[in-house]
């Protein structure tokens, strides 16, 4: 008499089902966390056209400065009447050349007045009281 030998068992099906539904998941997570966050301006010609202007630096490779648009959304409706607010994405050549000229890194936010003149820069400013100080000393300049 023959006997079947039994292989390893296989996956079950509806762990299968799981382990697909898991992955889907985590790839629309990852790619929901690389979208752009709210509408900057990559801009920079507007710097010195007659309205203040806030820049952040920006990497899309490391998390600063995408903390720090973050951030500035949760004010930004307080001075979008009264300032420009721009990104200036460090892996384009006008972002690069901003960073050389302002010593900017990821994550640093550098406000202009509003006849381009530097007026603080602040390395990834973390509350939005900080973000707010940076902001007003362009404005009440």
């Amino acid at each position: 008499m023959k006997q079947k030998s039994k292989g390893a068992p296989g996956i079950p099906g509806w762990a299968k089902v799981l382990i697909t539904v898991v992955v889907l998941v985590g790839a629309a997570a990852l790619i929901f966390t690389q979208l752009p966050r709210g509408a900057f301006s990559t801009d920079l010609s507007l710097i010195g056209q007659g309205k203040p202007v806030a820049v952040v630096a920006r990497d899309i490779s490391f998390v600063a400065g995408g903390e720090v648009m973050d951030l500035m959304n949760t004010v930004r409706h307080e001075y979008v009447d009264r300032m420009e607010f721009l990104v200036a994405h460090l892996g384009r050549p006008e972002g690069q050349a901003f960073a050389r000229n302002y010593d900017a890194a990821d994550g640093t936010l550098v406000v202009f007045s509003a006849d381009g003149t530097p007026v603080t820069s602040v390395r990834a400013p973390r509350t939005d009281a900080e973000l707010r100080r940076a902001l007003d000393s362009a404005i009440y300049r």
